[in-house]
């Protein structure tokens, strides 16, 4: 669950910043170093959400600072 959760949080990563498309980068590194402004990482969390079919207030994820951490925050949320 996790891991596919973390898959489908990359490929709107790299929807979102086309830059990072067969770049290697793990799930700890933090948004802000892979290039993602905070408007970014909003319709990260808006598009991760929708494409889950969730409806949870984007304010619940916004201390997420990586992959792995918005990841775990929707785990919890669910």
């Amino acid at each position: 669950m996790k891991a596919e959760l973390e898959g489908i949080i990359r490929e709107n990563l790299i929807e979102i910043i086309p830059e990072l498309e067969g770049e290697e980068f793990t799930n700890d590194e933090s948004f802000v170093d892979l290039g993602a402004n905070s408007l970014d990482r909003g319709e990260l969390i808006t598009l991760t959400l929708e494409k889950l079919d969730l409806d949870i207030s984007r304010i619940e994820f916004v201390n997420a600072k990586t992959i792995r951490e918005l990841a775990d925050l929707i785990i919890e949320k669910r």
